[in-house]
């Protein structure tokens, strides 16, 4: 799966010739600090790299203000790439969003079950099938990185003629945030595909398990403590991403809608 340092002309700290334009500047200076983050699947770089989306695509309102000097020098194969990214991301967004919605709902159906079963064996049933949804998880997330890198993979072709300094530093920029924007998003898939729960014993620990009987019950007291203690960190975990996500998602919007009102100017 691909990461923010898949990539050498995704990871270089943006240097262009000059001083480009301050509002310019400040989307930059957003872009450089998620480049900067962990590419490790943790909770911590997931929450960071979406908080810092969040910011960042506040910098790029910002940067359509920039608008007149844009729609005098925008190439056309620019304008179709970045209208294209901008709806195949809010896609992509919009489909992670589900599948964190769809996991911590089935997060607290495991926890509900191993509450009305505490310390009873029978929670094997609910723990198959959270196993099974992980599982599908784990294929859906693998799916959309694989969207993911190909578009990381994609380059528009294009030169900017009679465009100024500014301009070229902005589309450049933008360019750049679609970019990371992907990179973050796969680290969240990343994370998604880590296993939760741990590997199915082997048939000589359940045998010797069997062998002393008494430390059974005890012994599946102790892993649903365990259990639910991961649950409950967990899904502390997605309530964060999930509105994160939603954050992000509403950001491309206006983002896209800041874009069309460019084209239109």
């Amino acid at each position: 799966m691909a990461t923010l340092s898949s990539k050498p002309n995704h990871v270089r700290s943006i240097s262009l010739p000059g001083r480009s334009h301050p509002i310019t500047q400040r989307v930059e200076e957003e872009i450089n600090k998620l480049k900067s983050l962990s590419v490790a699947p943790t909770a911590d770089s997931v929450y960071s790299g979406l908080f810092g989306l969040e910011k960042l695509y506040k910098r790029i309102d910002d940067l359509f203000s920039l608008q007149h000097a844009l729609c005098q020098s925008l190439d056309a194969e620019w304008v179709e790439d970045l209208l294209d990214k901008s709806v195949r991301l809010l896609d992509v967004c919009g489909t992670t969003r589900e599948l964190v919605s769809q996991y911590k709902e089935n997060v607290r159906d495991l926890q509900s079950s191993l509450r009305r079963r505490k310390g009873d064996s029978t929670t094997d049933d609910s723990v198959a099938r959270f196993t099974s949804f992980s599982k599908k998880i784990k294929r859906d997330a693998k799916r959309l990185a694989l969207n993911l890198k190909q578009m990381d993979q994609e380059t528009a072709v294009a030169v900017l003629l009679d465009a100024d300094q500014d301009t070229i530093a902005a589309i450049r920029a933008l360019r750049e945030a679609n970019a990371v924007c992907i990179s973050i998003f796969q680290i969240l898939l990343s994370f998604l595909c880590v296993p939760l729960l741990k590997p199915k014993q082997s048939k000589w620990s359940l045998l010797s398990r069997l062998v002393h009987k008494d430390r059974i019950v005890p012994e599946v007291q102790e892993e649903n403590t365990s259990l639910e203690t991961r649950l409950e960190t967990f899904g502390a975990y997605l309530d964060s991403f999930e509105n994160a996500l939603e954050a992000t998602f509403r950001c491309l919007i206006r983002s896209r809608s800041s874009l069309l009102n460019v084209l239109s100017c």
